[in-house]
């Protein structure tokens, strides 16, 4: 760049010298310095340009060296911590087949407590099928639809609404009941044995009748003339028999509709087997399949 500066002029004062430059020339050959001042100018910008250009490019591979470096560096890390995960998973699996035996014994060990339960469960239905069978074997099918029986936990209970029993109102046993009575005298002296609660519910409607305090009186009251009508007129041994008043502090329905007190206002006969009793029922119950619940046996067993 330095040498085209100084040949230019050196040239241009040769021509001078000579004088056998016409002007013309020598605005051609000033045109011509002039160009040439101008491309240096710009090689020379771009000379400097490159410079910039190849500080930025060794400032780059320093700076990617440094990366290069961080990665292997980060490389070299994680195959570390690879080589440990795998050490210790290598200690958990072996651990863990220890573990996994451990779990399956406790497993089988639920499994034998839930077969028991279930055993259990199919026990106690069974007997209370079988006494729900020796309790109403007294009772033809059409005459079971009047009365609604049900056992829980070996206890029967029988339960009759008011207007099967009772005159409104009161506490007096109604022309009705005899009939009904009769049929739950018939499993009450077929096992004369049984325990026999006869407990008296109402709905929370007041009682307005002047011998008539409230429903405590007018429950316990219906439960006594029951008592006395399985005594007196049915021949049940009063001994057996129990009278309780449970008042409106018992109901199994909603107060605030009729349908609710209707239900509520009700007569519970509970019969209740004795220890002895319980166990010779127990040794009764069927056994139960592991397909199919234990079935009521055809024939009625001898409680005697």
């Amino acid at each position: 760049m330095k040498r085209t500066n100084y040949l230019v002029p050196i040239v241009v004062s040769c021509f001078l010298a000579t004088g056998c430059v016409s002007k013309k020339q020598f605005a051609e050959l000033q045109t011509s310095y002039r160009q040439l001042q101008t491309e240096n100018s710009d090689l020379s910008k771009s000379y400097q340009q490159a410079q910039v250009t190849l500080a930025e490019n060794r400032a780059n591979i320093k700076s990617l060296e440094e990366r290069l470096a961080e990665a292997q560096q980060n490389n070299a890390d994680l195959k570390a911590s690879y080589a440990s995960l795998q050490g210790s998973l290598d200690k958990s699996i072996q651990q863990g087949n220890i573990n996994i035996s451990k779990l399956v014994d406790e497993i089988n060990a639920s499994n034998r407590f839930i077969k028991q339960l279930v055993e259990a469960k199919d026990k106690s239905d069974s007997l209370n099928m079988v006494l729900t069978n020796n309790l109403t074997r007294s009772l033809t099918k059409d005459e079971l639809q009047e009365v609604d029986i049900k056992v829980l936990k070996g206890v029967v209970y029988i339960s009759l609404a008011d207007n099967m029993l009772y005159k409104s109102g009161s506490y007096e046993i109604n022309e009705r009941a005899g009939e009904t009575l009769s049929k739950i005298a018939k499993i009450i002296t077929d096992y004369k044995d049984y325990d026999v609660l006869v407990e008296g519910n109402t709905d929370t409607d007041p009682v307005s009748r002047p011998n008539i305090r409230n429903n405590w009186d007018l429950s316990t009251l219906r439960a006594s003339s029951v008592v006395q009508e399985l005594q007196n007129k049915y021949g049940v041994d009063p001994q057996r028999l129990t009278a309780a008043g449970r008042g409106e502090y018992n109901p199994i329905a909603d107060n605030t509709t009729a349908l609710g007190k209707q239900r509520n206002r009700r007569t519970q006969i509970i019969i209740t087997p004795k220890l002895d009793q319980f166990m010779d029922l127990i040794d009764q119950a069927p056994e139960a399949t592991d397909s199919t619940a234990a079935s009521i046996p055809e024939a009625p067993l001898p409680m005697e």
